[in-house]
């Protein structure tokens, strides 16, 4: 186990945090105009308040980086290498997704993605779990909102074809 500073530990834990809220500023970046295509949208009678969404991404963006960070902070990429992996790629899925819903308005391409993004998150929570229990419990809560998220997706993609294509 490679053991890190407590200057190097901060230094870590805020590189992953700005990763984290980078990709969501690319998500963000996609979703200038969210707000009034949601409001556009048929809605399905459970779908949340537009207000909701910036709060909870905010706390499940921090979570996702103290996740990431307990995972580097016991061995790095050099011990956890497939995990940490594993966590960008879903990163990647994450932001890609605002831009093929919002920007794009291509809802049905969107929900495949958000399925891979689902399974990438479930394989990631696995890998980190079995190195540190509290960072694939601090997953868990994004991988059920990414599950409401997918539901919404196909609910909006459904109620609302003339919006975001097929």
């Amino acid at each position: 186990m490679l053991t890190f500073s407590k200057h190097l530990q901060l230094l870590g834990l805020s590189g992953w945090l700005f990763i984290c809220f980078g990709t969501s500023a690319i998500g963000a970046a996609a979703s200038i105009q969210a707000k009034d295509l949601y409001r556009e949208m048929i809605q399905p009678v459970w779908a949340p308040a537009p207000w909701v969404f910036a709060p909870v991404w905010s706390i499940l963006y921090a979570m996702m980086g103290v996740a990431a960070w307990l995972i580097w902070r016991s061995g790095g990429f050099k011990l956890h290498k497939t995990a940490l992996v594993g966590f960008l790629i879903q990163l990647v899925l994450n932001g890609l997704w605002s831009w093929l819903f919002f920007a794009w308005r291509l809802g049905g391409l969107a929900l495949l993605e958000i399925i891979l993004l689902w399974a990438s998150i479930t394989v990631t929570l696995v890998l980190f779990w079995r190195v540190n229990r509290l960072a694939g419990m601090l997953l868990m809560p994004y991988l059920i909102w990414v599950s409401f998220a997918s539901a919404l997706n196909y609910s909006l993609l459904t109620l609302n074809p003339n919006l975001l294509g097929r």
